[in-house]
């Protein structure tokens, strides 16, 4: 298999999206794989499913791992839509133990930014500051400044009419109480304008909006690239 080629994992609170992913055109070339993620979504039943997936897909090379939660050195510091028992354990070491391969570990949302600011993507070669928000079952966010992302940020659990604002405008929530797509967007609006009030300084207002290329897949191909660029071992 081309060094180009690697496997991305996107681990969310309902599935586990995955594919291989071509690094050098930003691309999936095998179609995108989604399981649903395992209850209870503890640490080793979500990385036994993400080393069957790799078996099945035929992975080599580095792993890319998206999670949702803050990441640092590549230990989980939060675990709002998964398992408790996530907070403070090393998820790409431990994959790592189970597939013989290096994992890179990182936010869900970064991951998905850093695809849509690479190739294929809808934010490739913007300047200045960028934010990137994902709406599922809770809200992501990835911010970039000239390119260099600022990482986990998690804007979707800023307080939002006295509670994280992914409890009000999640995609989640929206099926959870049956909203209309009018009622749904009005909320994500209000949200949005909570967001320019805060970084009106930083981005333009009103800030050009636009649809992310790679769509569900975003996180799957961001983690690949996020992969191939850590340091080889």
């Amino acid at each position: 298999m081309a060094d180009t080629i690697l496997l991305g994992l996107d681990v969310g609170g309902s599935s586990i999206k995955a594919g291989l992913v071509d690094t050098g055109r930003g691309s999936l070339t095998t179609p995108l794989l989604s399981v649903p993620t395992p209850a209870p979504s503890t640490p080793e039943a979500v990385l036994q499913a993400c080393a069957r997936i790799d078996s099945e897909l035929g992975g080599a090379g580095p792993v890319g791992l998206a999670f949702p939660s803050v990441v640092q050195g590549g230990i989980a510091r939060t675990a709002a839509n998964v398992d408790k028992s996530w907070i403070g354990f090393a998820g790409g070491k431990r994959l790592s133990q189970l597939i013989g391969r290096p994992v890179m570990f990182l936010n869900d949302a970064d991951a998905a930014g850093v695809a849509e600011m690479s190739s294929g993507g809808a934010g490739k070669d913007a300047q200045g500051v960028v934010m990137l928000l994902t709406f599922g079952t809770g809200i992501g966010s990835a911010l970039f400044v000239d390119g260099e992302l600022v990482p986990n940020t998690e804007f979707g659990h800023l307080e939002f009419h006295g509670r994280d604002a992914e409890l009000s405008a999640s995609a989640r929530v929206r099926t959870e109480e049956r909203l209309d797509w009018a009622s749904w967007c009005a909320r994500v609006n209000d949200y949005l304008a909570r967001l320019h009030a805060l970084f009106g300084q930083l981005l333009e207002s009103p800030a050009p909006i636009r649809r992310a290329a790679h769509g569900a897949q975003a996180g799957v191909v961001g983690a690949a690239f996020a992969a191939g660029r850590q340091p080889r071992r």
